[in-house]
């Protein structure tokens, strides 16, 4: 891979990721994903007291479609595994996008009467922004604090996760970034030049594959 098409990639790697700081909330939301790290983080969180349960939200999507099952019930034995008690952890095995995330969570925990005043989002690091621009629009009235794995680019590319998958994802959650605030989907965010500039060389180097 060209040192410009990497150079490009951390940069928009670094814009996708907020680095917010976390305080002690009512609880840690774990949104579908692929990477079984962001399951590991949120029960780090939930072991440094940061919030009293963890709510894992995911059916099976693009990249989990051959997982024997889905991405909630996937991570939330991750959870266990690390330590976390099976009765602080919720399942909503359903949701297939970040709205339906954002939507059926929020039902879950209506129907066992929590109404969140704060909350930790737990995401991979390239999606920190997107999920933070649909939560201000899509869950008004709750603080959210977003968090991921603390990884850049090189570190977080390993395995299944390749350089050029993580590259192409990146693309397409940027995309929604600019696409999805006149849809009413999400929150306008502040794109610096470079973020651009990064994003447009990407795409015109062929990184596609996840651009709708």
């Amino acid at each position: 891979m060209s040192p410009d098409v990497l150079a490009a990639a951390r940069t928009l790697w670094d814009y996708h990721r907020l680095g917010q700081p976390l305080a002690p909330a009512d609880g840690i939301l774990v949104f579908g994903s692929n990477d079984l790290r962001v399951a590991s983080h949120a029960a780090g969180l939930f072991h440094a007291g940061l919030g009293p349960w963890i709510l894992f939200s995911g059916a099976r999507g693009r990249m989990t479609s051959d997982w024997p099952e889905s991405e909630a019930v996937t991570m939330a034995r991750v959870a266990r595994e690390a330590g976390v008690p099976g009765e602080k952890i919720f399942i909503e095995d359903q949701a297939t996008n970040t709205g339906e995330n954002i939507r059926f969570s929020r039902r879950l925990l209506e129907e066992h009467g929590i109404t969140l005043s704060t909350a930790i989002a737990v995401q991979k690091p390239y999606m920190e922004r997107r999920t933070h621009a649909a939560l201000e629009v899509q869950w008004p009235g709750t603080r959210f604090r977003l968090s991921s794995p603390d990884l850049d680019f090189d570190r977080y590319c390993s395995g299944d996760l390749t350089a050029e998958l993580v590259i192409s994802a990146m693309t397409g959650d940027f995309q929604r970034i600019l696409d999805y605030p006149p849809l009413g989907f999400a929150s306008e965010q502040e794109v610096p030049p470079a973020a651009m500039a990064a994003y447009r060389f990407l795409v015109d180097a062929g990184f596609t594959g996840q651009l709708t």
